[in-house]
């Protein structure tokens, strides 16, 4: 018994993904990607934002709480492989009668008690190998937490650089039309146009006028959000934002990607849902085996109750090995096998799941990537004509050449390409940053201190995949 007990090791057969799991991707095929994308924000060259997502990564609130389960997950196994060893309590005492006729010295005894469970079954092993599997998830939860705050963080400082663009391009545009509108009040004066040219100057100055409470709202709003992401109360963001003024930052080309099954090995969300998996299907074993005999080995040992010098001349002892076998429980055992069971078909299709979601999250966001590009080559060349435009226009209005309805046609027209400019190079800005995170950028690989959990291998084709695999 202690020789099959001291060699038992848990083995669990767990289930393949049924998912097919495509060789290339949709939308853009090899060359394989050639730029690091773990640290993807850097690539965005803006100290700013790379000093926002290193500060998050070291301040965020959630990463705290997520890194404190984390620890919980590992004494919970260090709890479980305390199974493997026996457990041992001490007792001591003292005592002196009391009364007539009785003595008046103290008796001592003391003792031990040890006790020692067999994992002949494998209950212990399953724990043990549940509770390692509950860590690596724990762990890759943590990671892929921290791939979406970094994408949170990066996501919002390029929305702020573009609401603080668009803002200064607002307070610039006023100016412009602050001139507009002492012109037209001019030759109104001078009897050269009607006061319907002075109305609208006026209405044009106001509805610009009236953005600017709006965007200095948005910019106040996203730097507080950036500031709880990276764990300080607001106001040094937006200082920060208004003092280190940029632009909003463009992105490197991604020329390829790697196949679908190494970007599904490289996502932390993907491998938490298997590490899942696995722990769900150690649990299955762990309750099979309360249908199995218990093994316990115990023993004492201790001293009767003697004076302190002689404390030690009569010690007794005995050893005991008992078997013991679920008879009837009215099926509440075979319940919690079923009840494992079922857990382990949920922690499959959730994996499966998991990873239809990080396709589709990658062909998605490539395709975002690509057409954002495209929209900022478009709205340059009209930004460049809408700017042609409106120096023609108010040259010939100072001139008396043309109307004021075609001014502000005109730089209504300008005004909205530098906006739709910002617009669409922040919406190409965050389609990389999107896109890096479905690649599984923005974390790093964590040292856990366990062994290696199951790791898929991804099958092509359906047909030829396996139902599962021994680990």
């Amino acid at each position: 018994m202690l020789a099959l007990g001291a060699c038992t090791t848990a083995q669990v057969d767990v289930a393949q993904p049924t998912v097919e799991v495509p060789a290339d991707w949709q939308v853009v095929g090899p060359p394989p990607i050639s730029v690091d994308v773990t640290e993807y924000w850097t690539l965005l060259d803006d100290p700013l934002l790379t000093q926002f997502v290193e500060q998050a990564i070291e301040e965020n609130r959630d990463l705290a709480t997520s890194a404190a389960r984390l620890d919980q997950a590992r004494a919970s196994l260090r709890q479980a492989r305390a199974g493997y060893l026996p457990s041992v309590t001490g007792s001591a005492g003292a005592n002196r009668a009391v009364g007539s006729g009785t003595s008046d010295d103290f008796f001592f005894d003391i003792g031990a008690d040890a006790q020692w469970e067999l994992d002949l079954f494998g209950q212990i092993s399953g724990n043990v190998l549940a509770s390692e599997a509950d860590l690596a998830a724990q762990g890759f939860s943590l990671a892929d937490l921290q791939r979406l705050i970094v994408g949170q963080v990066a996501i919002a400082t390029i929305n702020a650089r573009a609401t603080a663009e668009q803002l200064a391009i607002a307070e610039a545009t006023l100016v412009i039309q602050d001139d507009n509108l002492q012109i037209a009040r001019w030759r109104n004066e001078a009897g050269l146009v009607s006061s319907l040219d002075v109305e609208q100057a006026r209405t044009q100055r106001a509805q610009t006028a009236a953005t600017i409470p709006q965007l200095e709202s948005s910019l106040v709003a996203t730097a507080n959000s950036i500031s709880t992401l990276i764990g300080e109360p607001p106001g040094r963001v937006l200082a920060l934002l208004t003092l280190q003024a940029a632009p909003v930052p463009g992105p490197p080309e991604l020329d390829g990607f790697e196949a679908p099954a190494e970007v599904l090995r490289r996502r932390p969300d993907v491998r938490a849902a298997e590490a899942s998996l696995v722990s769900s299907t150690a649990r299955i074993g762990v309750a099979r085996a309360q249908l199995l005999p218990l093994v316990r080995l115990s023993g004492s040992i201790g001293t009767g109750p003697t004076t302190a010098g002689n404390l030690f001349d009569l010690v007794t002892g005995g050893l005991f090995a008992g078997v013991s076998q679920l008879l009837f429980d009215g099926g509440r055992t075979r319940a919690q096998v079923d009840s494992a069971e079922a857990g382990a078909r949920a922690a499959l299709a959730q994996w499966e799941q998991t990873i239809l979601g990080a396709l589709e999250d990658v062909e998605t966001s490539a395709v975002d990537r690509q057409t954002a590009t495209e929209r900022v080559i478009l709205t340059d060349e009209v930004l460049d004509a809408a700017n042609t435009t409106a120096l023609l226009a108010r040259s010939q209005y100072e001139a008396g050449l043309t109307d004021f309805q075609t001014l502000l046609v005109a730089e209504n027209n300008l005004l909205s390409a530098r906006n739709q400019l910002v617009s669409a190079e922040a919406a190409r800005a965050n389609a990389f940053v999107r896109l890096t995170q479905a690649l599984g950028g923005g974390w790093t690989e964590l040292d856990l201190d366990i062994p290696q959990v199951v790791e898929a291998d991804f099958d092509t084709d359906p047909d030829d995949a396996a139902t599962d695999r021994t680990e």
